[in-house]
């Protein structure tokens, strides 16, 4: 089994192409930053930075969202893959092929952290306490329950 889970902060905004042909298909491609759980003795760097692509409805969602500073939840698979660079020399590459990404924290708490308004987070639901979140402005056109 391949399942990876992840949650970190995107360390730019998401770079979106989309693929040549009749059905054009997006990608998206970014880098998540990763806290370590434990720090050892002399380390410092305290988190992992992990290289990321997406296809299809996920990468339409990371073009959409996708902002640095974002915190996101994802969930993908490990691939690895190789080429031949224009020196002539062996790239091996490993990256995290996203095929569900969700929020991970509200727009509120991001501001709190330090990070500023990162735009498109959702917003906790405020009287209610009932710890769900709000749909962000402009994406109830992709809601099948409308």
């Amino acid at each position: 089994m391949n399942k990876v889970i992840l949650m970190g902060r995107l360390t730019r905004d998401a770079e979106i192409r989309y693929s040549q042909g009749e059905s054009s298909t997006a990608v998206a491609r970014f880098t998540v930053a990763v806290d370590r759980r434990f720090r050892r003795d002399n380390d410092e760097q305290t988190a992992d930075f992990i290289g990321c692509v997406a296809f299809g409805r996920t990468a339409e969602f990371l073009e959409r969202f996708g902002r640095k500073g974002t915190k996101f939840v994802l969930e993908g698979r490990i691939q690895t893959g190789s080429y031949t660079n224009k020196d002539g020399q062996r790239v091996y590459t490993t990256d995290v092929v996203v095929e569900n990404a969700e929020f991970a924290e509200s727009k509120n708490a991001a501001g709190n952290a330090g990070g500023g308004d990162f735009g498109a987070a959702p917003s906790p639901s405020g009287a209610a306490g009932d710890g769900f979140m709000n749909i962000p402005d402009g994406i109830d056109e992709e809601l099948p329950f409308n």
